[in-house]
């Protein structure tokens, strides 16, 4: 029986795909220095100047809060659809309010509550400028959002007492093996202050947000719910140099899905960050 395919995040582990160009364009070369920077530092690449970064348009900061609490219950909402939580929109902001809603798992209901207080946590942050993208804070908001789905939540894989963990499935593409853990999380930790270091060398603090989305996402830090640590921390990043926050609406879950298995499987971020960058508010 043949084995599944194996990727891992070394330079030299993945499986690439050819990258079909775009009408009349070339292809993004993916080979020049800058790609194999970011290869070797965060594990993947993209083609930044395919994505159009200037769409976001500059704000205050305080009017960037402002803007993510009054998408609040949208931005729990999204995050719940994305992890296949049944819950609509008016019934989030019936939960909210402090109402129960009826009808529902209890574990899907805590997961909302989760999404709402690690959401207001990130609010919180960012207003009082106490916001930065560091281990500590990821670790926050990761006991926050996912303590009810995650293993040892608020710690990397490897630094309490479980080991393993880091599988990602992508189906037909085989599966995903992020670094392993059993050194009590050294790996891991190494690889996170290595790729903090490259993204605070990114100018741009829009392309900066999107690529730690993609950085935390892939590398698997925790057990579970790295992709929702890995939004509210973008988000905080978006929000602290006066950017919106982003969030992925649940109609374009297919979208996503497919550009996360481009992530995990051909280390290609850049179809994933045109498709963030496409789901910023209006306005």
């Amino acid at each position: 029986m043949t084995e599944p395919p194996r990727w891992g995040v070394g330079s030299n582990q993945y499986k690439k795909r050819r990258v079909r160009p775009r009408l009349n364009e070339p292809a993004p070369d993916l080979l020049n220095t800058a790609a194999k920077d970011r290869e070797r530092e965060l594990g993947f690449a993209w083609d930044s100047a395919a994505i159009p970064w200037h769409l976001m348009p500059d704000m205050e900061v305080p009017r960037a809060v402002a803007r993510f609490e009054g998408q609040l219950a949208g931005h729990v909402w999204d995050a719940a659809a994305l992890e296949g939580n049944p819950y609509t929109l008016p019934e989030v902001q019936t939960l909210l309010e402090g109402v129960t809603v009826g009808g529902h798992r209890l574990n899907d209901e805590k997961q909302v509550l989760a999404l709402a207080a690690s959401t207001r946590m990130l609010h919180d942050m960012v207003q009082a400028g106490s916001f930065e993208p560091v281990k500590e804070v990821s670790d926050r908001l990761h006991g926050v959002v996912a303590p009810h789905e995650a293993i040892e939540a608020g710690h990397f894989r490897g630094e309490g007492s479980v080991r393993g963990g880091g599988t990602v499935n992508l189906g037909e593409a085989g599966t995903f093996y992020a670094t392993g853990c059993e050194d009590g999380g050294e790996a891991l930790r190494d690889e996170y202050d290595r790729g903090r270091a490259y993204l605070s060398t990114l100018q741009n603090p829009v392309e900066r947000a999107v690529a730690y989305f993609c950085f935390g996402t892939r590398h698997q830090f925790y057990f579970d719910g790295n992709k929702r640590t890995s939004r509210l921390m973008m988000n905080g990043i978006l929000m602290g140099s006066g950017h919106d926050a982003i969030s992925i609406p649940f109609s374009r879950r297919l979208e996503f899905n497919q550009h996360l298995i481009e992530l995990y499987a051909d280390a290609n971020a850049t179809p994933l960050m045109e498709l963030i960058i496409d789901c910023r508010p209006p306005g």
